[in-house]
């Protein structure tokens, strides 16, 4: 089952044995995730990922847990099964040419499912997704005259510094979950599961000085806003207002831009972090012993907002003209995201057992990525400290609009069992892009659509398998308007590969 620790590939994978304790280690542990229906990955588990994501009703495993939980009922009584796991996510994202380093992300995975008479439980780790780019040079950003890069007509003092600036992100949502499904009659199976969630973030975001103005205006511009006394201390020191801190008439005249960087730097973990919890109900029902429907609602997230620690992040704004000249302001402090939550998302599915070796299934989800990601909402809070000078104890709020739309995915899935041993699976997962064109940026590009899968399972023994699965989403490409503030529209194009490899013992 996809679910676990996800880390990049420049970072150390862990080992995991099979034990509940290394499943509920990795979901303190897990990094950022790459996904693929907007921030969903296109398929939980080897077995429903190979036939396109379908898993509303048929028994597809311990990854039930995070499909539809109910699903665990369609176990053979008396039973339990142990599933370990290793996921690879592959996507290749560039902007303006430049391509994003974040190349390989890797899951390790847990579960464990166990079914008496009537009522199944178990305990499943899993990765929701997420998103993650990296871009070693700030040139992807937009507006770029005046700036003061190496090779302008007219370099700056900090044009050094600048030229290494990093932009990347990396989010990421997992889930701890509880599920029980119980059999209501020999047809009906309904439950649910109750879900630990645990969500991080890191930024390093370089933003030119006519998009960060255009966030300046009044009410708001056409990409967001800033508000908070620490942007009536900017205006104050620009000399947009009456300035009391000593410079004359101002400060500085002309931002080149501001930085913002909250990234841990760590292998396994972001530096702001929530946690929160979800709940998740569902049914299966058999229509006729070769049909059975399936359905599962899973309700929005209740995460808190994302802290870092008091001083654990940074804000520069690189300023010129005025008293000061040409110079960097930077400020320490403390980043709050706020109300990032994971959406709400109800599905129905059909398994037809058409003959002794074929299985045909198709579901259908909603992801309503409208209610929560309208808007990118957070907080830069400076520390008292002496070094932060009279921005010492202001606050930063930023608005970036993000106008996501509600998802629908079409998943449509095969299985053929090629002998005792040997079973094919095939498929596909055909979404909507959920992001608004206009509003796209490099940091949070999760605009594929059309994915094709495939996999296997393979019987090593009457009670071990070894299931696997690859998806391939061929790239989009999309632009947005970042011109209408200033500079060029920035083109992005997605695409990527997912592998999954599980093993499962069952007893």
């Amino acid at each position: 089952m996809a679910c676990g620790v996800i880390t990049p590939e420049k970072r150390q994978s862990m080992n995991f044995r099979t034990s509940l304790g290394c499943g509920v280690i990795a979901a303190a542990l897990a990094p950022a995730a790459w996904a693929t229906n907007g921030m969903n990955m296109a398929g939980y588990g080897p077995v429903a990922a190979a036939m396109g994501g379908v898993s509303m009703a048929y028994d597809n495993g311990a990854a039930a847990v995070i499909n539809n939980p109910t699903t665990l009922g369609l176990m053979a009584p008396g039973s339990s099964q142990v599933n370990v796991a290793l996921g690879a996510l592959l996507p290749q994202a560039s902007s303006l040419g430049q391509d994003s380093s974040a190349r390989a992300f890797f899951m390790p995975a847990f579960g464990y499912v166990t079914k008496g008479e009537r009522l199944a439980w178990g305990l499943g780790v899993s990765a929701q997704g997420g998103m993650g780019t990296d871009y070693s040079s700030a040139a992807v950003f937009g507006s770029l005259a005046g700036m003061n890069f190496p090779g302008s007509a007219s370099p700056g003092p900090y044009a050094l510094a600048q030229k290494n600036l990093e932009n990347k992100s990396e989010v990421g949502v997992g889930r701890v979950i509880l599920p029980l499904a119980y059999n209501a009659s020999d047809d009906l199976t309904v439950g649910g599961s109750l879900d630990f969630l645990w969500a991080g973030m890191d930024i390093r975001w370089l933003m030119d000085g006519a998009h960060f103005a255009d966030m300046m205006t009044p009410g708001g511009g056409h990409f967001g806003r800033v508000t908070g006394s620490m942007m009536d201390g900017f205006q104050t020191a620009a000399g947009l207002t009456p300035n009391p801190t000593g410079c004359g008439t101002a400060c500085f005249t002309a931002l080149d831009y501001g930085y913002l960087d909250f990234a841990s730097g760590s292998k396994f973990n972001q530096k702001a972090m929530g946690t929160g919890w979800a709940a998740n109900l569902g049914f299966t029902y058999r229509v006729s012993p070769t049909l059975t429907v399936g359905g599962v609602y899973h309700a929005k997230t209740n995460i808190s907002d994302m802290k870092t620690g008091s001083d654990n992040a940074s804000v520069s704004f690189a300023v010129k003209g005025g008293v000061m000249g040409t110079t960097v302001i930077p400020l320490t402090g403390q980043v709050i995201v706020r109300n990032f939550q994971w959406p709400e998302t109800w599905g129905l599915g059909l398994s037809w057992l058409a003959s002794d070796r074929w299985q045909l299934g198709a579901d259908y989800k909603r992801i309503n990525w409208a209610g929560v990601l309208t808007n990118f909402t957070m907080s830069f809070v400076a520390s008292g400290a002496a070094s932060n000078g009279n921005f010492a104890n202001t606050r930063l709020d930023m608005t970036y609009y993000q106008n996501w739309k509600n998802q629908n995915v079409l998943q449509l899935g095969a299985a053929y069992k090629y002998s005792d041993v040997l079973t094919l699976r095939f498929g596909t997962n055909i979404a909507d892009n959920p992001v608004s064109d206009g509003y796209v940026s490099p940091l949070f590009p999760a605009v594929m659509k059309t994915h094709y899968t495939g996999g296997f399972g393979y019987k090593l023994s009457k009670t071990d398998t070894v299931d696997a699965s690859l998806v391939y989403a061929p790239k989009v490409t999309v632009t947005n308007n970042w011109s209408a503030v200033g500079g060029s529209n920035q083109t992005i194009t997605l695409g990527a590969m997912d592998v999954q490899i599980m093993y499962a013992h069952r007893f």
